[in-house]
């Protein structure tokens, strides 16, 4: 069962803030990124602290996937990075699990 979190529920000023977990996936994608390319590492810190406050920030520009990534989201984190994530609970906290990071190309 997945839950749908709308965008509107979200706004700059909310108090939600979700607890992020890093999939092996992630890890591997963002340390190859980071090694060949390692001005990128922080647009990704930046990145993933906004989306911890705000997973909808106009800046992250995130949508709901489609096809086989229907469950996830991915916002942008750079002209031509993306970070895949989907929404979980965990222990018994609002969470984003982290999927995966690459170019637009690599991700979807």
């Amino acid at each position: 069962m997945s839950t749908r979190y709308p965008s509107t529920n979200y706004g700059g000023n909310s108090c939600v803030s979700f607890v992020l977990l890093r999939s092996n996936i992630f890890i591997r994608n963002a340390r190859k990124i980071v090694k060949k390319q390692p001005f990128l590492a922080q647009n990704i810190q930046d990145t993933l602290e906004l989306l911890q406050l705000n997973p909808f920030h106009p800046r992250l520009r995130s949508h709901k996937l489609k096809g086989e990534l229907k469950e996830s989201y991915a916002c942008s984190a750079g002209y031509d990075l993306r970070i895949i994530f989907k929404f979980v609970e965990h222990e018994n906290k609002q969470a984003i699990l982290l999927e995966s990071v690459g170019t637009h190309d690599e991700v979807y």
